[in-house]
């Protein structure tokens, strides 16, 4: 069970072009709002998502079945429009040191440091849920999200060759990143 700080979260960022954006905890009620925000994803960009977020029933099914314990959603809104979402996927067992980051922001939001911003904020996060380390799992043909994630501090471990399989078919290689929250010691 996640704290309930992290459960009501709310912080106001301000991005580099000086807008205001609130990042808060998503909620069951936000359903109309997301699937107004994933109503425009082109083909381009859903090809690299992982669910159909054009189908409304997606949408309803991530807020009917909030588990917060499983995955954190954290939303960026200014005024009422939701512009942004990252998640945070916690795991169990041997791999409950670990969280899988994912990102998705509308175009009009895009190279104006909301990603930036918001991934700090689920790293901090993280740490607070004593997570170990961060994963994320990037298809190398989106350099730019890849260099995003580095100037955060995670690193590229390995790169899996046709890894990511697009609706039609199509293969892409997929890089996977990690981001230690810990310092290892080593004590003599």
């Amino acid at each position: 069970m996640l704290p309930e700080q992290i459960k009501i979260y709310r912080e106001i960022v301000t991005l580099k072009d000086g807008a205001n954006v609130l990042l808060r905890t998503m909620t069951s009620e936000d359903g109309k709002a997301l699937i107004d925000m994933f109503a425009p994803v082109s083909d381009g960009d859903i090809r690299y998502l992982r669910d159909n977020v054009r189908d409304p029933a997606v949408i309803q099914g991530w807020c009917s079945r909030l588990d917060y314990s499983k995955v954190l959603p954290l939303l960026a809104v200014v005024k009422d429009r939701i512009v942004g979402q990252v998640t945070l996927h916690f795991r169990k067992g041997p791999r409950r040191h670990i969280g899988e980051v994912r990102i998705y922001l509308a175009v009009d939001f895009r190279q104006r440091g909301l990603g930036t911003k918001m991934l700090k904020t689920v790293i901090e996060l993280a740490r607070k849920q004593d997570l170990h380390i961060l994963v994320a799992e990037i298809v190398t043909d989106q350099p730019q999200v890849i260099k995003a994630f580095q100037n955060l501090g995670f690193i590229l471990r390995c790169t899996f060759e046709d890894f990511f399989m697009f609706p039609d078919g199509d293969l892409r290689d997929s890089v996977f990143l990690t981001l230690p929250l810990k310092p290892k010691s080593f004590e003599f």
